[in-house]
């Protein structure tokens, strides 16, 4: 068999860093789905690609597709021929269909029924025959986020196709889109390569682009953006933040990358280090560079586009751009300084928080109540005048010059704020650690006065969207409800917060008058919520709904009933105690509740079973009822664990529902008694 390459580059206008990692993600994907479908196998796809190209590198691919054979089940034998030996219409209708000759048709058993099968044969084209139309589609099915159009209203991409190079090896497979025809001229670098580069075989590509100073493979850029980092770390003995979003941007926003170093003056120092990073990161791309204490430096390392021949003028120009930038923060650092945080109150009554809920001033007090409430709940006077005073001061920061540059930075500006007009150093914290986590993985917050005004302002938030009709629906939740949740949760496990979060909803739902239905969604959601983030690790299904639905109000304890379940559900004893759970619900209720309170303990059990299963009902009701009570998970296990054998046995040696009135009467007593003790744990049937 021969094998050839494929090589596809789709030259474009500058493509945004953002769009980069998805695009070639889902050009692999796609163009992985198209070659199976097309049925031309091949070794290797490669997706490469800078701002200015896409790229797609097919290795050995066969040179024609693989042939098709496929069986079609037509009708059964007694309506695909007569009582004459014949084919009917059917039979005949179905052949025509699938493109075959009666003599080819065949009859075979499927159950023991006898069908009629046609097989379909089709053998393959050449791979090039079929390259103009799959290389032509994956223009069409890939779709950016946001698209351009330019020459022709019908064509769209991201940003204008300026060449393409389209080879099978080195003959040319023609492909046109947007007014551009496929041929063998490629570009290099923008400033640092030609203008037209000739491609003339599929496998001189890369390193032609090489030498033409684009390095299309974004993994490759990244090493060398690494390396080079490495390099200038050692000449300065500092330690630059290789923040891996900063580093897959900057990888996507240069074709061939040259890091340098640059410096700001000491003096900018002073401001808070987040607003630096934050201004160094978000506006300029660099990677800050801390010392071997930990200490901001006074330098960054960027990476630039162009090796120009003189590199101190582009680190003139970066640190130029970096400086105006620097006593931008500082004049609003200034400026705000002047302002204590509660003097800025009154401006958050101006700002909305959302139409139909009010202003941030008014989601700021609603919080401020349900904090009071929750530490109040939770027994935790000693905290509650911090928790106060920073659930007050909470959004001052929203309003400051700082914030409004730096959205980011919110709570980091408050705590500073803070500090600077002499607040408790618990309230300066508080304010920060309200927004934590601010992402998957981020760090909890370190004081329960954070926490409280965290839980609090996302519980609100959770209620008040629900309120307004703005719930999550499909991939949408602008409001990051969400993300609040896993919030609320990560929190109340990561700090060990056994929180009443059921009352904290509706503690909130009173505050915004917010009626039955709407806390039936806000319970529903939450419930969801919680049961999808616990099988994100790793727990059973059954369990995790057993844990959810018995005790979703207090995350930690659903959590925490989760394990201790769970570390028991392979022993011997769980199974049987499952099944008997069922069980005992099975057979109650078939009673009418009129039966069931007629069903009393009489007294004078004969059968061992029956004394048995009495007897570990006596001895483990109390216990668990104790145990419950203290939320010790392992004791209610350990009882269940005694109880089991017993229950089992009743049911292996009685006969439940007996003639005997007396009996019957007995023994459905007895399993009202362990229905009783199963419901006040959960629903068992959950764990079928």
């Amino acid at each position: 068999m021969i094998l050839r390459d494929i090589l596809f580059e789709i030259g474009t206008e500058e493509i945004p860093a953002r769009f980069m990692t998805w695009a070639l993600s889902e050009l692999e994907r796609i163009a992985g789905e198209d070659l199976a479908a097309l049925r031309i196998p091949y070794e290797r796809l490669k997706v490469a690609g800078t701002p200015r190209r896409i790229v797609l590198y097919v290795e050995n691919a066969a040179e024609r597709q693989a042939d098709f054979e496929q069986s079609i089940k037509g009708p059964p034998r007694t309506q695909a021929m007569d009582a004459g030996g014949k084919y009917t219409a059917a039979a005949l209708g179905f052949a025509k269909s699938r493109g075959v000759d009666a003599p080819d048709l065949r009859f075979e058993a499927v159950g023991g029924v006898d069908y009629l099968f046609a097989t379909m044969r089709e053998s393959g084209k050449e791979t090039v025959e079929l390259l103009p139309g799959f290389l032509s589609g994956l223009l069409k099915k890939l779709v950016f986020p946001k698209n351009m159009y330019w020459n022709d209203s019908s064509v769209r991409f991201a940003r204008p196709v300026r060449w393409m190079v389209a080879l099978w090896d080195g003959d040319l497979v023609p492909v046109s889109f947007g007014g551009v025809n496929s041929g063998y001229a490629s570009r290099g670098h923008r400033f640092m390569g030609s203008p037209s580069v000739n491609i003339p075989i599929a496998k001189d590509y890369w390193g032609i682009m090489e030498r033409e100073s684009v390095i299309a493979d974004p993994a490759r850029r990244k090493e060398m953006i690494l390396d080079s980092i490495g390099e200038i770390e050692r000449e300065i003995g500092g330690t630059a933040e290789r923040d891996s979003e900063l580093l897959e941007e900057n990888a996507q926003l240069v074709e061939y990358p040259v890091p340098f170093l640059g410096a700001f003056e000491r003096e900018f120092l002073d401001i808070p280090e987040e607003v630096l990073i934050a201004t160094m990161k978000k506006n300029q791309r660099y990677f800050p560079v801390r010392d071997s204490s930990g200490k901001l430096m006074a330098n960054f390392i960027g990476v630039s586009n162009n090796r120009a021949r003189d590199m101190a003028v582009v680190r003139d120009g970066n640190e130029r751009v970096l400086r105006a930038r620097l006593h931008d923060a500082a004049f609003f650092w200034k400026e705000d300084l002047q302002k204590p945080l509660e003097s800025l109150l009154p401006r958050l009554e101006k700002v909305l928080y959302q139409e139909r809920l009010g202003s941030v001033y008014d989601k700021s007090e609603r919080v401020r109540a349900l904090a009071a409430r929750l530490v109040a709940s939770m027994g935790w006077d000693d905290i509650a005048p911090a928790v106060d005073r920073a659930a007050r001061l909470a959004k001052a920061d929203l309003v400051t010059s700082m914030v409004f540059e730096f959205p980011e930075v919110q709570g980091v500006m408050g705590r500073e704020y803070a500090r600077r007009h002499d607040e408790p150093e618990a309230v300066a914290d508080a304010i920060f650690e309200q927004y934590l986590p601010r992402f998957a993985g981020d760090e909890l917050p370190k004081a329960r006065e954070g926490a409280v005004i965290g839980l609090c302002d996302r519980a609100d938030t959770i209620t008040a969207i629900h309120k307004a009709g703005l719930s999550p629906s499909g991939s949408q939740d602008p409001y990051g409800l969400r993300r609040a949740a896993r919030c609320v949760n990560e929190i109340a496990w990561g700090m060990g917060l056994d929180i009443e979060l059921g009352a904290l909803f509706e503690a909130s739902g009173e505050a915004l008058s917010a009626g039955g239905d709407v806390m039936a969604k806000v319970f529903d959601f939450y419930r969801s919520r919680l049961h999808n983030q616990l099988r994100e690790r790793g727990y059973g299904h059954g369990t995790t709904s057993l844990a959810v639905a018995s005790m979703w109000r207090r995350p930690l304890q659903a959590l925490r009933m989760l394990e201790a379940f769970d570390d028991v559900a392979a022993a011997d004893w769980f199974g049987p105690l499952v099944l008997s759970a069922v069980r005992v619900n099975n057979i109650l209720g078939k009673l009418s509740d009129a039966e069931l309170a007629a069903v009393k303990l009489t007294g004078g059990l004969k059968e061992d079973a029956e004394k048995n299963l009495k007897d570990a009902l006596d001895r483990q009701g109390a216990v668990v009822s104790a145990a419950l009570a203290r939320y010790d998970w392992k004791a209610v296990c350990r009882a269940l664990s005694d109880l089991s054998p017993a229950i089992s046995g009743f049911f292996d040696d009685v006969m439940v529902m007996s003639d005997d009135p007396t009996e019957r009467g007995n023994r459905l007593a007895l399993l009202l008694t362990c229905r009783d003790m199963f419901d006040s744990i959960g629903d068992f049937s959950l764990l079928k």
